[in-house]
C-alpha cells in the first residue's frame, strides 16, 4: 500500500457520529445508575464520561479542518506495541489465555458494569484506531464490516450466556429456583399466533437492515478473474477463513477434508455421547464443565480467532502483518519447514550413527513392493505416532483423567468421544510443532499424495 494520510476531514467527521453514539449510550447508562439510585460517586463518575464523549463528538464534527494537527488519534507507541504480537505464536497463545481467564474470571466480568466498560473500551479501541489509514483499509472493506459486527454479536452472547449461568450455578447452591422458572421460563407459547408473529417481526426487520446495508455499502465484487491476475492475498469467504488458515498446518485433505468431515460428524453425534442430563433447558456452568469449555474452546480459539486471524492479520503472500502495518507485498519471512522423517533420517539418526544418512527412497521404476518398503521405512516413526494418537492414547486416558467418563459411557461412545477430542488436539499440537520445530508433516507420503 502506498502512503497515505492517517485522518481526512470525512473521516474525523464520520467519528463524530461514532463518538455521538457513545455519548447516548453513556448517557442512558448514567440515567440507569441514578434511577437505580447508585452511589453518588458512581453516578458521577459516568456523568464525567458521558461529558468528556460528548466533548470529542463535538471536537470531531465541527473539528478537521486541518486532519495533520487533529490530535484525538491512536499514539504511535500504543500501536507500536500491538503490531508486537503480529505473529502467530503470540497471537494464538494470547487469545488462549483470553479464553483461560474468561471461564476463571466468569463471576467478575460478567457482572453488567464491567461488562459495559468493556463494551466502552472496544468501541473505543474501534473509534481510536479508525484513524490509522493500515486498519482503515482493513476494517472498511466492504465484505469486512460484517465480520467486525460478528465480533460484537459473539461477544454478546457469549456475556448472555455466562451471566445466566453464573446467575443459575449461584441459585443453585442457594437453593433458590432457576432465572427460567422464575421468568416465566415454565410458560406455553402458542406457535400460532405468537411464535410466528414473532418470526414475522424478525423477517421484516432483517429486510429493511439488508436493504439499508446493501445501500449503504459498496457491494465487494472485484475485476473478472483471470488465471494471469490473481488477487494477493487470495482470501476465502469470511466463513471458510479458518478451514484457510488451517491449510498452513495440514495438507489440503487433511484440512479440508477429513477435519471439517470429523467437526460435523462430532457435533451430530454429541447428543448421543453425552450422558449428563443436567443443564437440560437452563443455563449452566457447574454442572456442564467439561462440556461447556471443551465446546468454546473448539469455537472460540479455534474458529473465531482463526477467523479473525485470517481477516485481519493475513496480508500479501500470507504473511502476517500488525493491524497498524502496510501491506508490503515484499515483505519475506524465511522458513525451512522440515518433515518429521528428515529430522529423524538426517539428524537424529546420522547424529546417533546407527544408519547411513540419507532418507530411505524407493529407486526410480521400482515395483510396488518396494516402494511400500521404502515408504513404510522412511515414514515408519511418523505411522507409529499416528498411531499411537488415535488407538493407544484413547485407553490410557480411560485409566487416567476420562476413568469417571468410561465407566458412564461405555466402550464405543467412550472411543467416539476421546477420538474427537484428539482431532480437536490436533491442530493446536500441530501449530506448536510448527512453530517450536518448523514441523511440515508428521508422515510425508508424496509418492502418494497423503501427509499428515
Amino acid at each position: 500500500m502506498s502512503h497515505h494520510p492517517d485522518l481526512t476531514t470525512s473521516v474525523i467527521k464520520a467519528l463524530g457520529w461514532l463518538y455521538l453514539i457513545l455519548f447516548a449510550m453513556n448517557a442512558a447508562w448514567t440515567f440507569r445508575s441514578y434511577s437505580r439510585k447508585a452511589d453518588v460517586r458512581i453516578t458521577g463518575v459516568w456523568g464525567i464520561i458521558t461529558a468528556l464523549l460528548g466533548m470529542f463528538a463535538i471536537a470531531h464534527i465541527t473539528g478537521g479542518s486541518d486532519p495533520e494537527r487533529f490530535l484525538i488519534r491512536m499514539p504511535e507507541f500504543v500501536k507500536s506495541f500491538i503490531d508486537l504480537g503480529a505473529d502467530p505464536v503470540t497471537y494464538f497463545c494470547g487469545s488462549t489465555l483470553v479464553f483461560i481467564a474468561m471461564i476463571v474470571l466468569r463471576k467478575w466480568w460478567t457482572q453488567p458494569t464491567v461488562a459495559w466498560i468493556m463494551l466502552n473500551l472496544s468501541i473505543l479501541f474501534l473509534a481510536l484506531s479508525m484513524t490509522d489509514y493500515d486498519f482503515r483499509q482493513i476494517v472498511g472493506k466492504p465484505d469486512n464490516v460484517p465480520i467486525v459486527s460478528m465480533l460484537f454479536i459473539v461477544g454478546f452472547f457469549t456475556w448472555l450466556f455466562f451471566r445466566r449461568a453464573v446467575d443459575n450455578d449461584e441459585r443453585i447452591a442457594a437453593g433458590k429456583p432457576l432465572y427460567e422458572v422464575d421468568n416465566g421460563g415454565q410458560e406455553k407459547v402458542l406457535v400460532w399466533p405468537d411464535l410466528v408473529y414473532t418470526e414475522l417481526i424478525c423477517m421484516v426487520v432483517l429486510s429493511a437492515v439488508l436493504i439499508a446495508w446493501g445501500v449503504a455499502l459498496q457491494a465487494p465484487l472485484e475485476e473478472p478473474a483471470a488465471a494471469s491476475r490473481t488477487p494477493n492475498p487470495s482470501k476465502a469467504p469470511w466463513y471458510f477463513l479458518g478451514l484457510q488458515e488451517m491449510l498452513v498446518y495440514y495438507d489440503p485433505w487433511m484440512a479440508g477434508v477429513v477435519l471439517p468431515t470429523v467437526i460435523l460428524g462430532g457435533l451430530m453425534a454429541l447428543p448421543y455421547i453425552d450422558f449428563n442430563k443436567k443443564g437440560n433447558g437452563y443455563f449452566t456452568f457447574n454442572e456442564r464443565k467439561f462440556a461447556i469449555c471443551t465446546f468454546m474452546f473448539g469455537f472460540l480459539p479455534l474458529w473465531i480467532s482463526l477467523i479473525i486471524l485470517g481477516t485481519f492479520l493475513r496480508g500479501p503472500n500470507w504473511n502476517f502483518f500488525g493491524i497498524y502495518e502496510p501491506w508490503d507485498a515484499h515483505k519475506l519471512q524465511v522458513l525451512n519447514n522440515v518433515n518429521l522423517s528428515e529430522y529423524f533420517w538426517l539428524d537424529w539418526m546420522t547424529t546417533l550413527r546407527i544408519f547411513e544418512p540419507g532418507l530411505p527412497i524407493a529407486p526410480a521404476g521400482a515395483d510396488f513392493g518396494t516402494q511400500v518398503w521404502a515408504i513404510v521405512t522412511r515414514e515408519g516413526f511418523g505411522i507409529l505416532l499416528v498411531v499411537g494418537y488415535l488407538f493407544a492414547l484413547p485407553p490410557v486416558m480411560a485409566t487416567t483423567i476420562f476413568r469417571g467418563m468410561f465407566m458412564r459411557m461405555g466402550f464405543l461412545r467412550y472411543m467416539v468421544f476421546s477420538n474427537l477430542v484428539l482431532f480437536m488436539a490436533c491442530l493446536p499440537i500441530k501449530m506448536v510443532l510448527r512453530w517450536a520445530f518448523n514441523l511440515k508433516y508428521i508422515v510425508a507420503i508424496p509418492e502418494w499424495f497423503f501427509n499428515i
